[in-house]
């Protein structure tokens, strides 16, 4: 049997604003209300990002999401257009730039509850088959 992640909590101060902000960069459906207290973005056909209320103070946790070059453009796009801070390394400051060190490209930002999200167009933990 192969194991693949099927959802994952993410806490947020408010969780209906992380949804939405968050569907709307990938454009992808969510809603209000799903199973128990969360608010769900459905990512793809095999992963649900639940997003949950919680109190202050939160955990800053980090997610990274591979996507293909031209959706890193759109999503670039739409980062850039809601006025979110965006940097090319991990913890370093806002610096509008993106990371190509790594073969593909990379970004992080910090929307909205301090968590380290991230993009890329190819993996740096996994190789390719020959590497």
């Amino acid at each position: 049997m192969s194991v693949e992640l099927d959802h994952i909590l993410i806490p947020a101060r408010d969780k209906l604003a992380a949804a939405r902000l968050i569907a709307g960069l990938f454009d992808v459906p969510w809603s209000e209300r799903g199973v128990g207290p969360f608010a769900p973005v459905f990512l793809n056909g095999g992963l649900t990002l639940d997003f949950d209320q919680w109190e202050a103070p939160l955990p800053q946790i980090h997610y990274c999401f591979r996507v293909d070059s031209t959706t890193f453009d759109t999503v670039l796009g739409r980062i850039r257009a809601a006025g979110i801070g965006y940097r090319s390394s991990v913890r370093g400051p806002v610096d509008h730039r993106i990371d190509t060190a790594h073969g593909g490209k990379i970004v992080y930002w910090n929307e909205p509850d301090g968590h380290i999200w991230e993009m890329l167009t190819l993996s740096y933990a996994r190789r390719p088959q020959g590497d």
